[in-house]
């Protein structure tokens, strides 16, 4: 059975310690993680390991280099004790056309609007997405994002370590399934507290993050 969730963009590790967690996932893995970019104005920055194909994992975390941001940083890592997979992003073929077609089946995935950061070379990139104004609070369900003309990060010659699995756990699952069903993706389901778990085949074997 195929565990890995149909159009799958990207997987979001959130961290309180950008530096110490990618240090972690150098070591578990022996693959060490790009530096994505900054998120300015936002209070963060990311490093990036491509997943195979057009995915890739999104590590992120406070930026000290920043002045501390206006409101809460993204993915709430403000309120994080530890790094967790936080969401998930799809891209569909057209963004539009799914943000109205999950409207119509009873989940709004949230307002379309415009993010960009800077990478390390002065690179600007710009995409769109969901903004999850009222996001499932499980982060079980995904955003959804449009690269538009952008080059997508998993093409920008990123490290590589293979997604090979990808499940999650919810108290209802069956209040989930057709949440992600109005989205046109499913994931792997489980009964059990929230979570989202992935694997990744790695120089040092299959590593498991949570």
């Amino acid at each position: 059975m195929n565990t890995i969730p149909s159009r799958l963009d990207h997987l979001v590790l959130a961290t309180p310690d950008l530096a110490a967690t990618v240090a972690e996932f150098t070591r578990r893995t022996g693959v060490t993680p790009a530096p994505g970019g900054v998120h300015v104005g936002l209070g963060t920055r990311n490093h990036l390991v491509g997943l195979g194909g057009r995915a890739y994992l999104e590590i992120i975390g406070p930026d000290p280099e920043q002045p501390a941001p206006a409101g809460p940083r993204p993915f709430c890592v403000d309120g994080l004790d530890r790094p967790r997979t936080i969401t998930w992003a799809i891209s569909p073929p057209d963004l539009d056309r799914a943000v109205a077609a999950a409207r119509a089946s009873g989940y709004d995935p949230g307002d379309v609007r415009e993010m960009s950061r800077r990478r390390p070379d002065g690179t600007v990139l710009e995409w769109r997405l969901t903004d999850g104004g009222a996001p499932h609070p499980s982060g079980l369900v995904p955003f959804l994002i449009d690269w538009g003309s952008t080059v997508h990060p998993s093409a920008s010659g990123l490290p590589v370590t293979p997604l090979s699995e990808m499940s999650a756990t919810a108290p209802d699952p069956d209040e989930i399934r057709p949440l992600l069903a109005a989205l046109g993706t499913s994931l792997t389901l489980a009964e059990g507290p929230v979570g989202i778990s992935f694997r990744v085949d790695t120089p040092n074997g299959p590593v498991t993050f949570t």
